[in-house]
């Protein structure tokens, strides 16, 4: 299956441009399985995104971009996150006592906003965004590097706060999912990989 792991939609990420309907609208189009939203530092739109899944079966898995004092982290399966800013260690661990799924989105971008070389000092991150859409291809490669380094996940995503940015990037995984808990077991046990928009479908591909 194909699912966008980064999304922000205009309620709870005041700097997105993007409803939720033209979200999944874009991403169905696209012939995207899923789509996740990521909000900044909010989980707010979870009960309006379940009850959309209800509604069409289209599955969206809401988690949340997180921003630790380190730098951006991507994560699903928390009920509940911290109202301030804490280390990134600390909120990895929380992810795990709550058995979640934790990302390193844009570790190398040039906004001091990523995890950058502390992925090494860093212990229980699953994965790592090695294409994320608004990020160049040079930082894009070098977190791929990393991520194999250090045996992640290699995530996929668009980090779309526009229209033209939905589905950029994604990730590829092996099995067809619909409710979070089986999305986040299968990103915890099974290989994922990032997929490219050629303009008329993806390309699942391990270089770039």
């Amino acid at each position: 299956m194909l699912v966008d792991m980064h999304l922000h939609e205009k309620t709870f990420s005041t700097d997105s441009f993007l409803s939720l309907d033209e979200i999944v609208s874009i991403a169905k189009a696209k012939g995207l399985d899923a789509v996740c939203i990521t909000d900044h530092d909010s989980m707010g739109l979870r009960e309006t995104a379940e009850e959309y899944t209800r509604r069409t079966g289209f599955p969206i898995f809401t988690g949340i971009e997180f921003f630790s004092l380190q730098g951006d982290i991507t994560a699903w399966g928390l009920e509940s996150y911290p109202d301030h800013r804490i280390p990134a260690q600390d909120f990895i661990d929380l992810v795990n006592t709550a058995n979640g799924f934790c990302v390193s989105c844009h570790p190398f971008r040039n906004n001091n906003r990523g995890l950058e070389e502390k992925l090494r000092d860093v212990h229980g991150l699953n994965g790592v965004e090695v294409l994320n859409g608004s990020t160049d291809v040079e930082a894009n490669r070098k977190a791929l590097r990393f991520c194999r380094e250090l045996g992640l996940q290699a995530i996929g995503a668009s980090d779309a706060h526009t229209t033209q940015q939905v589905g950029k990037y994604v990730t590829y995984l092996p099995e067809m999912v619909t409710t979070l808990p089986d999305f986040i077991a299968e990103l915890r046990t099974l290989p994922t990989r990032p997929a490219i928009w050629n303009g008329s479908g993806y390309d699942v591909v391990d270089e770039f």
